[in-house]
């Protein structure tokens, strides 16, 4: 059984991995929280609709259409026809790509450190701590909204996997 000061210290840490992941890409991009996940999950997926960045962002329809507003207006992505016609899909112009990786490379820098504490073993154990979130998918898509999903594609994120 774990002690309370465990569980704190568990808490703690997610909050700091959280709050200083979130920190480094604001900083790296002068966005907000919601418009550096935006950029994140266009970038990864180039077309994806308003209502698949929504559900990634964990946001209502309007405010989603604001982030997507704001990123337009600051020329780091455009609206081109979605692939069924009635959607629009969205897309990362050359300042927005660059933006993208900018954050990236920033939050990946200062998670690096955390995870070579964690030793060879510490992916497995990872894997492991992730799978007891028991999230449903619109909750992965919102947990994943910051990672690489080339390095953690979704065959092999515990998340998905534990969605199954």
């Amino acid at each position: 059984m774990s002690s309370y000061r465990q569980i704190n210290l568990v808490g703690a840490l997610g909050v700091a991995l959280a709050d200083g992941q979130r920190r480094v890409m604001r900083e790296a991009t002068g966005l907000a929280d919601s418009e550096v996940a935006a950029l994140n999950v266009i970038g990864l997926a180039p077309g994806r609709s308003i209502t698949s960045v929504r559900i990634a962002l964990d946001l209502t329809h309007p405010g989603t259409v604001r982030v997507v507003d704001r990123l337009a207006g600051r020329g780091l992505l455009e609206r081109r026809a979605g692939a069924d016609g009635r959607t629009v899909g969205l897309h990362l112009t050359a300042d927005g790509k660059a933006a993208w990786v900018a954050q990236a490379d920033a939050r990946q820098a200062w998670l690096a450190p955390f995870a070579d504490a964690l030793g060879p073993e510490g992916e497995g154990t990872l894997e492991r701590l992730l799978a007891l979130t028991g999230v449903d998918h619109d909750e992965g898509e919102h947990l994943c909204r910051l990672c690489d999903e080339t390095v953690c594609p979704q065959d092999r994120c515990p998340v998905t996997v534990a969605i199954g």
